[in-house]
């Protein structure tokens, strides 16, 4: 964890980066009136903090950001914002390492969680991660490079049922066993270009001006960075530090993300269940939460400029207990 020094003018937001839904977001995390002097807020997803310059611009002076994420080229970039800003905090690691470096620095109550998920624009426009099947590069796919194994290390030593089963549920690919035959057959693959000849094999040539690889390479990159199991390890954890009106904000990108969340979010609504023979009626029994608002989506005006926010939901819970 990194304590910064006085504060300054931020840095000023990669050209590159595009946060999306950014107004709708940090204005949901800070809409809830607290009473403490000092609040806590989370950005747990920094990527190169679009986000986190706009919550930083709302703050109190008082108030403290603490910025988390696994990546190390986005841990350089917040470094270099905490410098500027004595009221930020770096963590770099998954959520559930976040969460424990937070209670070893006594830290065991928060205002609000931000969660953005998916990848950001830097790490798909950087063809030596490996993530986007656009450009030629190692078959990475790491949001963390310095963890094993990478996508090509995962995809040359997998059987074959194990590869169909990963594109099939993370990457609703209804031809997930012959793309993964044809990946066995290649094997071993080095760069995106040979996934990509690989799926383009079984599919063939785009139709739609959409490659039809992009199913294959989200299960992919979801399996290698276990992007789901720590959304499920996550949400918990996250919440379960909220203060009272505390709000849990999350940005997803993809059905299977968005599933999670709703049906996490949906959980926290309804009052547990109890026993039949306490002498309590459940209407009595309080909700732990409430979903603050509907579902949103990006403008037309956004998705004009940013393309990659056409898929983006936003989601807010607000705990009262």
């Amino acid at each position: 964890m990194t304590s910064p020094s006085e504060p300054c003018t931020p840095v000023p937001v990669t050209a590159a980066h595009h946060p999306v839904l950014l107004d709708e977001a940090v204005g949901a995390l800070l809409d809830a009136q607290f009473n403490q002097e000092v609040r806590i807020w989370i950005d747990g997803t920094f990527g190169r903090g679009g986000h986190a310059r706009a919550i930083l611009s709302r703050m109190r002076a008082g108030d403290r950001l603490v910025v988390v994420d696994r990546d190390p080229a986005a841990i350089e970039v917040a470094r270099e914002l905490a410098a500027q800003d004595s009221r930020v905090l770096v963590i770099r690691g998954v959520w559930t390492d976040a969460v424990a470096a937070l209670a070893r620095a006594g830290i065991r109550e928060w205002h609000g969680v931000l969660l953005d998920l998916g990848v950001s624009s830097p790490q798909l426009d950087a063809a030596e991660r490996g993530f986007s099947f656009r450009l030629d590069g190692p078959l990475d796919m790491r949001m963390d490079p310095e963890q094993s194994p990478s996508a090509a290390d995962w995809l040359n030593s997998a059987d074959e049922n194990e590869i169909a089963r990963v594109l099939r549920e993370y990457g609703e690919e209804l031809k997930a066993r012959r793309i993964a035959r044809e990946i066995v057959r290649r094997r071993p693959l080095q760069t995106t270009r040979d996934l990509l000849e690989a799926v383009t094999q079984v599919l063939g040539p785009s139709r739609t001006g959409r490659s039809e690889a992009t199913r294959t390479f989200q299960a992919v990159r979801i399996q290698v960075n276990d992007e789901l199991g720590l959304l499920r390890a996550a949400l918990p954890l996250w919440f379960g530090g909220l203060a009272s009106h505390g709000r849990l904000v999350v940005i997803s990108f993809h059905s299977l993300e968005d599933r999670i969340v709703k049906r996490y979010f949906r959980e926290r609504v309804v009052p547990p269940a109890l026993p039949r023979r306490l002498p309590v009626r459940a209407a009595a029994v309080p909700a732990q939460a409430r979903l603050v608002g509907r579902s949103r989506t990006a403008g037309s005006t956004e998705t004009a400029h940013n393309p990659r926010a056409r898929s983006a939901r936003l989601r807010v819970l607000e705990r009262l207990l």
